[in-house]
């Protein structure tokens, strides 16, 4: 079976690190991953990633630096 790539709807997923990725609609999440709540087309959810996702250092870097100050 193949499948149209631009009608595939894909959701936006966010990990414990703040880290994100995109999961193909209507296949579970993976474990340590949950919904950010975008959906859309891959080049939609792509999009939404670089406006929101702008320091790609994992949260527990992000705090470790903030505490050494």
């Amino acid at each position: 079976m193949t499948t149209n790539e631009g009608s595939e709807q894909w959701r936006v997923v966010i990990n414990d690190e703040e880290q994100y990725s995109i999961w193909p609609q209507g296949r579970e999440v993976p474990a340590g991953w949950r919904l950010e709540g975008t959906r859309g087309s891959r080049e939609e959810c792509l999009e939404h990633i670089d406006r929101t996702w702008t320091d790609m250092r994992p949260l527990s870097v992000r705090q470790a630096m903030a505490a050494d100050g």
